[in-house]
């Protein structure tokens, strides 16, 4: 597939701050559609369609799930409280109509755990995305373990489990730019550090789980945006610099940002960065 290239946004002083509406539609609106040709890729790989009951575990703003449900999946998608935002432009996305329905296509949207996407009475989910890549900070799967064990609870025997990660920093632009958030944050902590990501890190979190590899795969996910601000605006949805933020400033975080992007600026004034990602696919015991 073409990368998309994301239009022009207007520019605010800075970039919106954590935890708001206009964050989430930042995310929504110019950094998810990153993943676009990974999550294409899974789908195509599993041949998700009609007889597809899919549980999208951290599903944002659900540009998976919209995907998905284009196909003829039944879907359902859960994220955390502190991630409403992002999930009320789900339920925009995916036409307050469909939510709660039956049958090929249904919708349906949870806030809180993987526990909590049970519903009584209804069939097995037989495939679960985890599309929030890892494997760039320390400790970014600890919370991953537990909500894919959860899920698992509510699958057919034998589903397949897409989980998603970054590719070698050495094929990935985004890492140098991601060090930033680091190097800001080095007097705190409990702050996440990037770190290279690891060649097993996704079998690592699906040993962890109980879950059984069936292959995996790379794609090609360049970061491409129409110019420096949108770039800024988009990388911040991201949450990766919440905490540089809050341990120097959003303004000097944003000019940290601007220096580490110089170099992929183009002529054109268009700012891209070529990186890879990686999917496995794993089994449910």
């Amino acid at each position: 597939m073409t990368p998309t290239l994301v239009r022009h946004q207007s520019r605010t002083a800075s970039a919106p701050p954590a935890g708001t509406s206009e964050r989430a539609r930042d995310w929504a609106e110019i950094q998810e559609r990153m993943l676009v040709p990974l999550i294409e890729a899974a789908y195509d790989r599993l041949d998700v369609g009609p007889a597809t009951r899919l549980l999208g575990l951290g599903c944002g703003s659900g540009l998976g799930l919209l995907m998905a449900a284009s196909r003829g999946a039944a879907v359902t998608g859960v994220d955390c409280p502190e991630r409403a935002a992002r999930l009320a432009l789900a339920r925009e996305r995916l036409a307050p109509g469909r939510e709660a329905a039956s049958g090929p296509g249904a919708t349906r949207l949870v806030t809180g755990g993987p526990g909590d996407a049970a519903e009584p009475g209804g069939a097995p989910y037989n495939v679960i995305t985890a599309f929030e890549p890892v494997g760039c900070a320390a400790g970014d799967t600890e919370g991953l373990v537990p909500a894919l064990e959860a899920a698992v609870a509510l699958a057919e025997h034998g589903s397949a489990v897409v989980l998603a990660g970054w590719g070698p920093p050495e094929r990935c632009a985004t890492s140098a730019v991601l060090r930033v958030a680091t190097r800001l944050t080095s007097r705190l902590n409990d702050a996440p550090r990037w770190r290279p990501s690891l060649r097993d890190d996704l079998e690592d979190v699906a040993a962890r789980a109980g879950l059984k590899p069936d292959g995996s795969g790379r794609v090609a996910c360049p970061f491409g945006y129409a110019d420096l601000d949108s770039a800024i605006r988009g990388l911040m949805s991201t949450g990766a610099f919440d905490a540089a933020a809050r341990a120097t400033d959003q303004a000097q975080v944003e000019k940290e940002l601007v220096e580490a992007l110089h170099g992929h600026v183009r002529r054109d004034g268009t700012v891209w960065m070529a990186n890879v990602f990686r999917y496995l696919i794993a089994r449910t015991p």
